[in-house]
């Protein structure tokens, strides 16, 4: 918006902010998983400025934004990862939006299709997207979706709306539906309940450019697109040992084909592409920190450059550099709007996050080096601190965060 507020919305109309501030240009489907997080520890002033310009924004197109680009929509991604940003500030104690306006437009969102990218009925009909009825990339606008309804549900529940709650709560389930047991991958599956054959998990596809079931990303990539239920995904395939074998083998095995969003990469995990972000973390949440303390270390390493093109993808708004500085200080939020993040491994002896209210959150490193990659023991304050994730509220509290390194 201008300095006086005014801006011109989704429907061309010269307007003023609610609030008197517009925020646009929000690459949702990135910035949802590592950017937004970020911003409610170290812009907390603008956060509630983001919730209502995609609430104004929402009102105006009949839908949160997908990918809002100079105050309109573009279509060019899936999901509706604006849910996310919602429920994430109201999980995290943000107040300066109506939040009855604001789940009203949630649910609106999650609920009332829309020609190009949410076709609700089929979704509830199957519990999924068949990959024979759905225009675009069936397996990953399902995931993408069941985390929204994650979101939704959540900031149902904190609201008291229990019948809500309830519908998405089921809803965010509906990942289970596309899990192919004989593969282990997550898979495209027709509305009479068949698989869809011939099947390779290597091909990539980006269905508005190639053809195919999966956003800018292949199954290798896809199958961990589950962020909000590691443990029921873990189930799925047995229990940790054979979901960890797989996640070893999508660090090793090649991909066979190419697509030019698919950069960064290390086997099959693409760095260079959002649906990776949270997949290292993944083995601290079964059980093999360690793995995920190596794997930090070597995409600091090799994804990111002192130089103009050092970036292994586009930054996409922030979120490539936002997965660093979380990464940088040995936690990330592979579930956003939990508002929990997962411990990795610290990059630097020291950082100091300057929080709100004038308070300070110190995070050392002691003993990091070159060889002394691996966590031996983490405290905060003083105190010894076991759990493999550590709240958003704990940050935001103050203090100092140690971990020995070996």
């Amino acid at each position: 918006s201008d300095v006086d507020g005014m801006y011109r919305n989704a429907a061309d109309s010269i307007v003023k902010a609610g609030t008197g501030t517009f925020y646009s240009t929000f690459s949702l489907w990135d910035t949802y998983r590592a950017a937004h997080p970020f911003y409610t520890l170290m812009v907390p002033e603008r956060v509630d400025g983001f919730v209502n310009s995609l609430i104004e924004q929402g009102e105006v197109q009949g839908f949160l934004p997908i990918w809002a680009l100079w105050g309109k929509e573009n279509f060019c991604m899936i999901g509706n990862h604006g849910v996310s940003v919602i429920a994430e500030a109201y999980r995290k104690g943000f107040r300066g939006f109506d939040a009855e306006r604001a789940f009203n437009m949630v649910k609106k969102t999650q609920t009332v299709s829309h020609p190009l990218k949410s076709d609700w009925e089929v979704y509830t009909k199957y519990g999924y997207f068949p990959t024979d009825l759905t225009k675009a990339e069936s397996v990953s606008s399902t995931l993408e979706s069941v985390y929204d309804d994650y979101a939704a549900a959540d900031m149902a529940r904190r609201m008291g709306k229990e019948e809500d709650a309830a519908y998405f709560a089921k809803r965010a389930d509906y990942y289970k539906n596309l899990f192919d047991s004989q593969t282990n991958f997550m898979r495209p599956r027709k509305a009479d309940g068949t698989w869809k054959s011939p099947f390779n998990p290597s091909d990539v596809g980006h269905a508005e450019s190639t053809g195919g079931d999966y956003t800018e990303g292949n199954a290798w990539q896809y199958t961990w697109h589950v962020q909000h239920d590691v443990p029921g995904l873990i189930a799925l395939f047995g229990g940790e040992e054979p979901f960890l074998n797989k996640l070893d083998s999508l660090f090793t095995v090649k991909l066979e084909t190419t697509q030019a969003d698919v950069t960064g990469l290390i086997g099959q995990y693409a760095h260079g592409n959002e649906p990776s972000h949270h997949v290292t973390y993944l083995y601290a949440l079964a059980g093999r920190p360690e793995r995920t303390q190596e794997l930090i270390r070597e995409i600091f390493d090799t994804q990111y450059k002192n130089k103009p093109d050092g970036l292994c993808g586009n930054d996409d708004c922030g979120q490539m550099s936002a997965w660093y500085m979380f990464s940088a200080m040995g936690f990330y939020p592979v579930d956003p709007v939990s508002g929990d993040y997962v411990f990795g491994a610290p990059q630097l002896p020291k950082i100091v996050l300057h929080l709100a209210d004038g308070k300070t959150f110190t995070v050392i490193a002691e003993n990091l080096s070159k060889e002394h990659k691996y966590v031996d023991s983490i405290t905060l304050n003083d105190e010894p601190y076991t759990k493999n994730t550590i709240s958003h509220e704990d940050i935001l509290k103050g203090g100092t965060l140690v971990y020995k390194m070996k």
